[in-house]
């Protein structure tokens, strides 16, 4: 059996599944994909290889008792068996007060998300993508570490009520550190596609190329509240955050930055600047997702922040019951709106400030605020009178994304970016912020 299974292949294994299922409520999952890399250090490939993975999830249901099983066999017996395995774990579970019964059918949003070339790939193609890096760091005698990871895979599930969702994707992410051979410099590039046609490892590679000879002998300078600009690499592993924040249980429940007293939330309330528009949308081109998540409920175009307005919270199919509203499912991308504004715009406005590569190693500080403290790295430069001076020795910051989104000075054109903290892909753009916070200096290059 192929990996990769066509919609109608995963409609047929799972009504066999199903047809073996004597529980009140039967939900099946079942999800296969096909990874392939290439790893580089030290100018040299040092290792390349590939994943293949199939996995059925079969949840079983007797009134609120609940049990899950999985199995990566698929053969008739076994797939009877792990349908039993779960039954029997649902008559031995007790009742979970929160089990809402599986879906109706429900009607998706047709989402683009595999591209053929993406599929397509192979050793040779992820060797050639290497090769133009390795081509152009080995004559500039810079040493250069780097992986590829390409995906292909779908994801389908069918229940005892009828509801049967597919969704099928690809994705390549690309990433490359560059550092001069006395240590002293460091540049970095990440980026990630749907379509494998859109990687341009060459163009990448001099990017990160120009930033670690042009970080050379960094100079300290003093911590305190500077303009910066983020590039959308930076920016992301702040802006995810607020991402992960807007479930309306935890903000019913004051923990987090939505919650306000009296078991309130900051629904319908302007928290961050006018030009801050966030929202998902399984269609969007450049970043297209699963049109269903979780229990199969169907996404859609949906506002989070719009003009700096909290327009939606996620709601579970629970706490909505609990609450007397619509559920929200969490959605499967993000996409902020970004200006017109170009990097080299962004530079030239400013008096004085900081051009900041990558932010890393971000850890929580205080989730009622979303204070964040990390550091910077591969790459910060000091800016006067409009251009870039020289490069700075790195930075840890402390600032919160709500704060640094209500001091937005500028913000560039939206792009695909990965963030370096969850590998998640976004739509991000460049920004410019006035007063954020770095409390302290970092030698690590």
């Amino acid at each position: 059996m192929s990996v990769i299974l066509t919609e109608n292949e995963a409609k047929i294994l799972l009504k066999k599944v199903l047809s073996y299922s004597k529980a009140d409520e039967c939900e099946i999952n079942l999800s296969g994909n096909i990874n392939g890399n290439i790893r580089y250090a030290r100018n040299e490939v040092s290792t390349s290889g590939a994943l293949t993975n199939q996995n059925l999830q079969v949840q079983s249901a007797f009134g609120k008792k609940v049990g899950v099983a999985t199995i990566d066999e698929f053969d008739d017996a076994s797939l009877e068996k792990v349908v039993r395995r779960a039954e029997e774990l649902a008559r031995l579970a007790p009742e979970n007060p929160e089990y809402m019964g599986v879906l109706e059918p429900q009607p998706y949003m047709k989402s683009e998300g595999y591209f053929d070339s993406t599929g397509n790939i192979n050793p040779d193609v992820r060797a050639e993508a290497v090769m133009k890096s390795l081509k152009l760091t080995r004559e500039q005698k810079l040493i250069a570490a780097g992986f590829l990871e390409d995906s292909k895979g779908y994801s389908a599930m069918m229940n005892s009520k009828g509801l049967f969702a597919y969704y099928k994707s690809t994705n390549v992410n690309y990433s490359l550190t560059v550092r001069t051979e006395d240590g002293t410099g460091s540049g970095y590039v990440i980026k990630g596609f749907s379509d494998v046609n859109k990687l341009d490892t060459a163009a990448a590679t001099k990017i990160a190329i120009q930033k670690a000879v042009g970080s050379k002998n960094a100079k300290a300078l003093e911590p305190g509240k500077y303009t910066v600009i983020l590039e959308p690499t930076a920016a992301a592993v702040l802006l995810e955050n607020i991402y992960f924040d807007m479930d309306a249980r935890s903000a019913d429940e004051g923990r987090s930055f939505f919650s306000k007293q009296g078991g309130k939330t900051k629904l319908g309330e302007k928290i961050v600047d006018e030009r801050v528009t966030i929202f998902s949308d399984p269609a969007y081109a450049d970043l297209p997702a699963s049109p269903w998540s979780g229990d199969g409920q169907a996404q859609e175009k949906r506002m989070w922040i719009e003009k700096g307005v909290v327009k939606n919270l996620s709601y579970s199919r629970f706490w909505a019951k609990e609450k007397g509203v619509k559920p929200i499912p969490s959605p499967t991308n993000f996409i902020m709106l970004g200006g017109d504004a170009t990097l080299d715009e962004m530079i030239k406005s400013t008096k004085r400030g900081i051009l900041v590569t990558k932010l890393w190693y971000i850890r929580s500080v205080d989730p009622q605020t979303l204070l964040q403290t990390g550091l910077t790295r591969d790459g910060t430069f000091y800016i006067e009178d409009g251009k870039i001076k020289y490069p700075i020795k790195n930075f840890r910051f402390n600032e919160s994304p709500i704060i640094m989104l209500n001091n937005l000075e500028m913000l560039g054109k939206t792009e695909r970016v990965v963030s370096t903290e969850s590998n998640q892909n976004y739509m991000v753009p460049p920004m410019k912020i006035r007063e954020f916070t770095f409390s302290s200096l970092s030698d690590a290059v």
